[in-house]
This record gives C-alpha cells, sequence and structure tokens, in this order.
C-alpha cells in the first residue's frame, strides 16, 4: 500500500481500508479478510494480496492452482512467487485462448477466475468468446467474471452477448459505490457467475448490502443481485 501507484490513486482508502478492521464483519467475508491480516500482522494495512494469493492461502490440501499472465513484466513476478509451489502451475500466455487448451481439468471440477486487463475494447467481446469456448469443453465449471462499470453500455453488450451464447445459470453480482457517469473513472465492479453454487446468491444478498453500507457511507450507488439468464 506504500507503492506510489497506490499512494498516487489512493483507492484502498475507500475501499479495503473501510472493512478490513471491522467487528460486524459478515461471516461469508471472514476468510477473504483472514488472508489480507495474515499479510499485515502488524495491525497496519501495508500490503494487499492479488488474486494468485488470496487463492493459495485459501486452497485445500487436493487442490491444484493453474495461473496464466501474458504482461512480460508481471509474468516473472508471479512465477517467481509460486516457483516452490508444487500445487500450483505458472504460464505465460493468453488467458482467452488457456480457456481452450486447460478445459476440462482432470478431476473435472474446477472454479475458472477471469480478471481482464479490459485495456482495450475488445476485451469485453474476447472473454465472451473465451467463456463460451471453455463452456463448451467443462460445462459444469464454475466460471467467474469480474468487470469494471467505466461506461455502463460496454457492460449491457457483454451481457447480450452471454445471453446469446446460450449457456444457462449465469448469475450477475454487481456494487456500486456512485452513480453511473458518463466521465472517467470507475462508478462500480461486479462479477458475472456461471454455473453459481448453490447457496452464492443468498450470500450476496446478505454481504453487498453490509459493503455498499461501509464502502458509500453517503448512501450513493446501488448493489444488485440477479439472474442473467436462470437454469
Amino acid at each position: 500500500m506504500g507503492s506510489e501507484h497506490a499512494e498516487r490513486t489512493g483507492e484502498y482508502l475507500e475501499g479495503i481500508a473501510r472493512i478490513w478492521q471491522q467487528d460486524d464483519l459478515p461471516a461469508e467475508l471472514e476468510p477473504y479478510i483472514s488472508v489480507v491480516k495474515h499479510f499485515n500482522r502488524s495491525g497496519q494495512l501495508r500490503y494487499y494480496p492479488g488474486s494468485p494469493l488470496i487463492a493459495r492461502q485459501l486452497l485445500r490440501e487436493q487442490d491444484s492452482l493453474q495461473l496464466t499472465e501474458l504482461h512480460p513484466s508481471d509474468f516473472p513476478l508471479l512465477r517467481a512467487e509460486f516457483q516452490k509451489d508444487n500445487r500450483a502451475r505458472v504460464e505465460r500466455a493468453d488467458g482467452y485462448q488457456q480457456l481452450k487448451a486447460k478445459l476440462p481439468p482432470v478431476s473435472r471440477r474446477g472454479l475458472i477466475l477471469i480478471d481482464p486487463p479490459y485495456e482495450m475494447k475488445t476485451d469485453y467481446q474476447a472473454v465472451v468468446s473465451g467463456i463460451s469456448e471453455g463452456y463448451k469443453r467443462f460445462a459444469t465449471g464454475t466460471y467467474a467474471l469480474w468487470y469494471p462499470v467505466v461506461l455502463r453500455q460496454q457492460i449491457k453488450r457483454m451481457i447480450h452477448d452471454l445471453e446469446a451464447t446460450g449457456i444457462r445459470k449465469i448469475l450477475q453480482i454487481e456494487l456500486a459505490i456512485r452513480p453511473d457517469s458518463d466521465q472517467r473513472g470507475m462508478t462500480a465492479s461486479g462479477m458475472i457467475v456461471v454455473n453459481p453454487p448453490w447457496k452464492l446468491e443468498q450470500q450476496m444478498n446478505n454481504v453487498l448490502p453490509w459493503l455498499h453500507s461501509r464502502l458509500a457511507p453517503n448512501g450513493h450507488g446501488h448493489t444488485s443481485v440477479s439472474w442473467i439468464v436462470p437454469e
């Protein structure tokens, strides 16, 4: 959190800094917050673990982790972090292509977490194509796609494209801390989950109001849990 980028943007001050030491934390958030505290044992918020580190901390003994990173600067760091972990495999590759190449897993069970950069407008179409290709090979997998809301129309188009794939059981979860805007900047973020665990809808309906009250104390924005495509 002391990096130049973190200090410049200050995003963490409106995010994790507001919730990680709350006494009334919902039970559903306890595993996640425990991971954050594991990396900040001094009681000061100095480090925030990325999704690969969070996933590793939550792995069971019988689980394995497949990590894909294409960025030339980030890949060596990711590889170095996991090089001694026998449960993890790190590859430099296009994540969208990996949805075709790596599925289905040997275990025939798995969670596919997709966290695109969204640096190009084509990412919104590419991720839908990737999920569609992955689903053809591994229809019982759980696919969890993170998305930012910068321009609402981009998200609407992505959802329309997902509906057109014919995939069933698609849940949308969203948290906004300010109203939609055409100005520069993210106003909300969300997850689109294909084949969600059966309690996820209920859990998110419990968690999101609490998160919203902490992250948007002025009451701006919204929360939503809804089915894009039901079962």
